[in-house]
């Protein structure tokens, strides 16, 4: 009931419809995000190479379409994670501290193009690094320190955490 009633106040005023991440000052913000989805793409090229290099079967072929599905998907949402934190989160402070991270920031999304486009794993590493950067420049702002550690799941590769112990 409330819905058919936004809407036709919707039809009568004509609202514009908008959509955030986080243009509130919420202040959550975490790379992790785009660090998995990073190590996504490494998963998925990992396992399109897997395939069979010809005459794929219709269900190995359907595979190949969700792989690079998965693949695509999780290079957006690597720019998009990028791209919110660096645009909400980090101020002319932050830029004094780390003036790297606006050519960081810019190379993490032509990498995230690249491997979207191809499947070059070494392209992948290579965003996977500079993610990883990213998110040490992110938590060293906030006074956090940091570690690396292979992910705990494939592709197991070293991945920045932040030490949140006391």
């Amino acid at each position: 009931m409330l819905h058919s009633l936004i809407k036709r106040v919707d039809q009568i005023v004509s609202l514009e419809r908008v959509s955030a991440h986080c243009d509130i000052p919420c202040k959550i913000y975490d790379p992790i995000h785009a660090q998995i989805a990073t190590l996504t793409i490494i998963r998925m090229m990992d396992l399109i190479a897997d395939l069979p290099d010809n005459n794929l079967s219709i269900s190995q072929q359907s595979t190949l379409c969700r792989l690079v599905e998965q693949k695509e998907e999780h290079g957006r949402k690597v720019k998009e994670e990028i791209r919110v934190i660096w645009g909400d989160y980090f101020k002319q402070p932050q830029f004094d501290q780390f003036p790297e991270i606006h050519a960081l920031t810019h190379e993490i999304m032509l990498l995230a193009s690249k491997a979207k486009q191809e499947l070059n794993r070494d392209d992948a590493l290579a965003l996977l690094d500079k993610v990883n950067r990213f998110a040490e420049i992110f938590w060293t702002t906030k006074g956090v320190k940091v570690y690396t550690a292979d992910c705990p799941y494939l592709p197991s590769l070293p991945t920045v955490y932040p030490d949140l112990k006391p």
